[in-house]
């Protein structure tokens, strides 16, 4: 079985000699990375991977047994537990636990405000992104989005994006897909996951405020080399 540093390498070989698509992008809560993300795979015909929720899976997974997420101790020792399973197909997305539908469960904000906790546990980030690139080394083409997409999971990708947009359009965003989410509950979410996240040299950054979907779906096709869109 190849390790997290051999699939890394795969990665690596496999984008720069053309063979396979891998767009990666990464940006902070609320500026549309999971819609964006879905909407170029569906273009361009790729794979989507919405690395974010396999945190919070694990996450759910540790909240519903009582777990104390704030021992990092506790959550090394239990990081493999749970069998978490993603769709990568971006028309149909969802997540198992288990063998357990949870994609509703992931995004209550209990889950919400503890993630990046769980998240930040070396062992947890080192279990999920060894998964993170199995995923992305066995997919003919994917669009992959989530933190440190681009500097830490999958650095050798053709196309890296930082998405981003202003506080009041990312909390806009966020109320509408969470009833319950605050300016509070962003800027708690923005301090705990800056420490892990990273705009990598070469992503190109987008600003997505004021523009709609399409419109930043278009931008970021349009990043692909035409040798590769061609090809798909």
């Amino acid at each position: 079985m190849k390790t997290s540093a051999s699939l890394d390498s795969d990665q690596e070989s496999d984008t720069a000699n053309g063979s396979r698509l891998v767009i990666a992008i990464d940006g902070p809560s609320g500026a549309g990375k999971s819609s964006t993300s879905r909407g170029v795979a569906i273009v361009l015909g790729l794979r989507y991977l919405d690395t974010g929720a396999m945190y919070r899976a694990l996450t759910w997974w540790l909240l519903e047994r009582g777990v104390d997420t704030s021992d990092p101790e506790v959550v090394a020792v239990l990081a493999t537990g749970p069998v978490i399973e993603v769709s990568t197909d971006p028309r149909a997305p969802w997540t198992r636990v288990d063998g357990t539908d949870v994609s509703e469960a992931i995004r209550t904000r209990e889950v919400t405000a503890t993630v990046s906790a769980v998240a930040a546990v070396p062992q947890v980030r080192a279990h999920l992104i060894a998964m993170q690139r199995q995923i992305i080394a066995s997919a003919p083409g994917i669009v992959a989005e989530g933190r440190d997409i681009g500097t830490v999971v999958a650095p050798g990708a053709q196309v890296k994006v930082f998405l981003t947009a202003d506080r009041t359009a990312r909390a806009s965003r966020r109320a509408a897909e969470a009833s319950w989410s605050t300016r509070a509950d962003q800027d708690r979410r923005d301090r705990l996951d800056a420490a892990q996240s990273g705009k990598a040299a070469d992503a190109v950054e987008i600003d997505s405020t004021g523009l709609g979907l399409d419109a930043v779906v278009g931008i970021i096709v349009g990043l692909v080399p035409s040798s590769l869109q061609k090809s798909r």
